[in-house]
């Protein structure tokens, strides 16, 4: 019988490459975003498919899908910071109110749930690299607070879950990750540094550049995600590139895959921004035998080739689709 998952917040980034992961591997698709920060362009390639279904829908308001569900992946919030520091409560809203409704719906299914964490909840790390066993040092009512706080609810109710119901639940700790489908506005280091390559502005750094960041090329971190999913694993476990680099190092690594001959500009640290982030991966390759294999010269390649080709006219190509008539309510 066909496996069925349902994977929420399936219109952004990492959400649409796992629908076309499990796609591929011949599951049945239940896709659902409110399209807050997604953005149906990005699974537009599945629509019609038999496979596939979308749900236009808020997983903070009660979750209901019909049939059987195998497994569900839980992706649906903001995760930059222009998003979150935007819309504070509804990232609050979807780690708590999501995260329950998501688990109360798996324990009615008998669903196996993965949710999506992330590196912020070690905030400004003492530890480095950093490990699963580490509790971070996060500033719980600062601005980033929102979604840090909230990631780190969603890893207790989902270890309360597991503990009180024993259910099948999984954790996985989400390092930077970049590739194509993320947005050039979304305010991540990236895409921040493309799109001003792309648009001929000087590269803006934050304080002295020296702060450091580790990044997974997406297709890496999709098959961790996967192995994660499939693994009889029910902590936390890091899933990134431990290949650190300083902010200041990438800059002058952008420009020179851009051929451009931009400054670099300097700006005051936001409040709470990490100084280091760079994962100890031990567990992931002990457990899930997965580590990275796409180093970063060859997935800056193809990440720039992405927004390279991103013309105006297919942005608004693409914004002007009528996709109604595959969206279910």
């Amino acid at each position: 019988m066909t496996k069925r998952v349902l994977i929420t917040g399936a219109a952004g980034f990492l959400g649409s490459h796992l629908c076309d992961r499990f796609i591929a591997e011949g599951f049945r698709v239940v896709a659902m975003d409110n399209l807050i920060t997604g953005d149906l362009k990005n699974i537009e390639h599945l629509f019609g498919k038999e496979r596939f279904e979308f749900y236009h829908h808020d997983v903070t308001t009660f979750v209901h899908v019909a049939g059987r569900l195998d497994y569900i992946l839980h992706f649906a919030s903001p995760a930059s910071p222009i998003d979150y520091l935007k819309i504070p409560i509804q990232t609050l809203k979807v780690g708590s109110l999501g995260t329950h409704n998501l688990l109360g719906l798996a324990k009615e299914k008998k669903a196996r749930i993965l949710i999506a964490s992330t590196s912020e909840v070690y905030g400004d790390p003492l530890v480095h690299p950093q490990r699963e066993d580490y509790y971070g040092n996060v500033n719980t009512i600062g601005p980033r607070g929102v979604y840090d706080e909230a990631k780190r609810f969603q890893e207790s109710i989902t270890m309360a879950y597991h503990r009180f119901h024993g259910m099948e639940t999984r954790i996985a700790r989400i390092f930077n990750t970049y590739g194509p489908r993320m947005r050039l506005n979304d305010g991540r280091v990236i895409p921040a540094f493309i799109g001003q390559a792309l648009r001929g502005e000087d590269l803006t750094v934050f304080g002295d550049g020296q702060q450091t960041r580790s990044f997974c090329y997406v297709n890496d971190q999709i098959d961790g995600l996967f192995r994660l999913l499939m693994s009889d694993y029910t902590l936390p476990v890091n899933i990134g590139n431990p290949d650190e680099i300083s902010i200041l190092d990438f800059a002058e690594e952008i420009i020179k895959l851009t051929g451009t001959d931009q400054k670099i500009v300097f700006k005051p640290l936001p409040k709470d921004d990490p100084l280091q982030r760079q994962p100890d991966i031990t567990k992931a390759r002990e457990i899930l035998d997965w580590e990275p294999k796409v180093d970063r010269a060859e997935g800056m390649a193809k990440t720039y080739e992405y927004f390279k080709n991103l013309s105006l006219e297919d942005l608004l190509k693409s914004e002007h689709k009528d996709f109604s008539k595959h969206i279910r309510k």
